[in-house]
């Protein structure tokens, strides 16, 4: 009796072991094909596929090597600056616009603040999207058109300052069902100190729904991006048609004075195929595409 229990023990465990690992080489095998899905925006070598647009310089001037590459970290600095500050706010533009997507990215904030930038852009920097073209911006203007995802981190030691929130620069949304008033909305995520990587996600849906996710927690949602709100300046104007519905545009990480770090970008497309006869579909998709299928 005791030799067929143990026997019977021994295959119940080897059942056991055999049940998880098929669920690891599945998991592992899921993994791997999530990852085809997604798409690298910074190759870890360089710059390539990018564009600079600093305020006070021309689209494409890169000035004091703002946005470089070092060790495979995308970096933002600010030692072949000299003097004042002069709002010299910059974007390092994605070539490529979306619509429906799902982009994540790591950041973290280093080094000090440029002594001489705005107050407010201590350890605060962030991610627009939905943004106009670069080369559609004059040599002035301080920000683009766009809806950003902004990035902060602790500054005074037990002071809460969320990070993942919303910032509107000439543009509008609407938050739990009114149009915001306010030029940033605060999230409802953590407080996060100088030098920690954090994990940023932003899965946007056109010009319907939008969501904020940090550190794989969903921390802020809205609707309706478009065209609006003040504090763009030195634009031009034809390019500012308030009440236009914002349903795609570039991804520009930013840069406002405060060092910072970028690794981990990347984007999944939810914009493409969606017969199921086609090669390239998949189920994942949200918005058709019917010119983008092959067959």
């Amino acid at each position: 009796m005791s030799f067929n229990k143990n026997l019977k023990n021994a295959s119940s465990f080897l059942q056991v072991k055999m049940v998880l690992l098929c669920c690891f080489i599945f998991g592992f095998t899921k993994a791997q094909e999530d990852d085809k899905e997604w798409k690298n925006l910074f190759n870890g070598k360089d710059l390539s596929g990018w564009t600079t647009k600093i305020q006070h310089y021309e689209t494409g001037d890169n000035f004091g090597e703002t946005f470089r590459v070092n060790d495979s970290i995308l970096e933002v600095r600010y030692d072949k600056y000299e003097g004042d500050f002069n709002d010299r706010f910059g974007h390092l533009y994605y070539d490529t616009p979306y619509s429906y997507f799902h982009l994540e990215m790591d950041y973290r904030f280093v080094g000090d603040w440029y002594l001489g930038a705005p107050k407010h852009t201590n350890l605060n920097s962030g991610v627009m999207f939905h943004s106009q073209d670069p080369k559609t911006m004059l040599k002035d203007q301080n920000w683009p058109i766009s809806v950003e995802m902004q990035f902060l981190a602790e500054i005074e030691k037990g002071t809460e300052r969320p990070t993942g929130n919303m910032c509107s620069p000439g543009t509008d949304i609407v938050y739990n069902g009114v149009k915001a008033t306010k030029h940033c909305i605060k999230s409802s995520s953590k407080t996060y100190p100088k030098g920690q990587w954090v994990k940023a996600e932003l899965i946007v849906l056109g010009d319907s729904i939008i969501k904020h996710i940090i550190n794989g927690e969903l921390v802020l949602t809205y609707t309706k991006p478009s065209i609006g709100g003040a504090l763009i300046k030195g634009h031009n104007p034809e390019e500012k048609k308030d009440g236009q519905p914002l349903t795609e545009g570039f991804i520009a990480l930013q840069s406002e004075g405060q060092p910072l770090d970028f690794k981990n970008v990347r984007i999944k497309n939810l914009k493409g195929c969606m017969n199921p006869k086609s090669k390239n579909y998949r189920k994942y998709f949200i918005k058709s595409d019917p010119e983008a299928c092959i067959f």
